[in-house]
């Protein structure tokens, strides 16, 4: 059944499809400022891979790229460094079996985080680093 809409209701829904783009732009626009990608991480150990940051649910998620290869060292670690220096040990990279930690979520205490580390902390050194152009709060 069609129906004839008069000019008012014609205007009204022109507005509404719109309005309906806009927000879907703006939620894009929104994402892309929500997500950064470091730069590749290089070191004595890890050279190749980024980190890409994202913001859930106000949580600050770090996340692996594909091309990232574990280090052969007995335990690395995600390490997070904040815009101050300060840094802060995080989760192992290997679990269980061959399983890989390739995303996890910054604590609440960590301030903002200036470049991501891989840390040995069975032989306590530094194995690579990714930092991010600018720090992310």
């Amino acid at each position: 059944m069609l129906r004839i809409l008069n000019s008012a209701g014609l205007k009204s829904r022109v507005v509404s499809v719109i309005m309906v783009l806009m927000l879907v732009t703006g939620a894009a626009v929104s994402y892309a400022a929500d997500s950064m990608i470091s730069q590749p991480f290089s070191g004595v150990k890890v050279n190749g891979g980024t980190v890409t940051l994202t913001k859930e649910g106000g949580k600050t998620v770090l996340t692996l790229s594909d091309d990232f290869v574990v280090p052969q060292t007995p335990d690395p670690h995600w390490q997070v460094v904040d815009s101050k220096g300060n840094v802060y040990l995080l989760q192992r990279l290997p679990i269980k079996g061959d399983k890989i930690n390739t995303s996890i979520t910054v604590p609440s205490y960590v301030p903002d985080v200036a470049k991501v580390q891989i840390w040995c902390a069975y032989a306590e050194s530094l194995l690579g680093e990714a930092p991010f152009a600018q720090h992310v709060n």
